[in-house]
C-alpha cells in the first residue's frame, strides 16, 4: 500500500538526506548534526529539550550528537539561569562557521525545489504540513498560537 501523504515525505527524507551527506562530510559532521547545527544557527541558545521535542529524537541519541559536537568543539553546554538541571546549547564560533557553510547549502538546495514549484504550490505544501503536525499533535507552541 502506497499512501498517499507519508510515502512521498519519506522519499524526499531520504533524498534532502543524500543530498546532504558529502557537504555534512566535508563539515566532519553527520546529517543529523548538521541538521541540528542549522538549526542552534536560527535558534540559539536553545535547551536540549526543545531540541527534543523539535527532532525528536531518542534522548541518549540526541546525547551522543551532542556529546560529538561538543568534542569538536562546534558547541558549549552550559545550564540554565531559572533551572540548573536545564542544558542549555550554543554554538561556538567554530559551529557557527560550521553551520553557516551548511545553511548556504540548505539554501541553495531549496532554492533549486523553489524553481520546479510556483507559489500554489508551496501553499498546498504548506497546508498539507500544518494538517499533518496538526493530525500528529507535533505543532509547535508558535504554530497553535498562529491559529488562534
Amino acid at each position: 500500500m502506497r499512501f498517499e501523504f507519508l510515502s512521498p515525505l519519506h522519499k524526499a527524507t531520504r533524498q534532502i538526506a543524500a543530498h546532504l551527506e558529502a557537504p555534512c562530510r566535508a563539515a566532519g559532521v553527520s546529517p543529523p548534526e548538521g541538521h541540528l547545527l542549522s538549526y542552534l544557527r536560527s535558534y540559539e541558545p536553545c535547551s536540549v529539550g526543545d531540541l527534543h521535542r523539535v527532532f525528536g529524537h531518542r534522548p541518549s541519541t540526541l546525547t551522543h550528537m551532542v556529546d560529538r559536537l561538543e568534542a569538536q568543539g562546534l558547541v558549549q553546554r552550559a545550564h540554565g539561569t531559572e533551572d540548573r538541571r536545564q542544558v542549555i546549547l550554543r554554538l561556538t564560533r567554530k559551529g557557527r562557521a560550521s553551520a553557516d557553510r551548511l545553511r548556504e547549502c540548505l539554501s541553495a538546495f531549496e532554492a533549486r525545489v523553489r524553481a520546479h514549484a510556483d507559489a500554489r504550490d508551496i501553499q498546498g505544501f504548506r497546508a498539507v504540513m500544518d494538517a499533518i503536525a496538526r493530525a500528529a499533535g507535533a505543532e509547535t507552541q508558535s504554530e497553535k498560537e498562529k491559529r488562534r
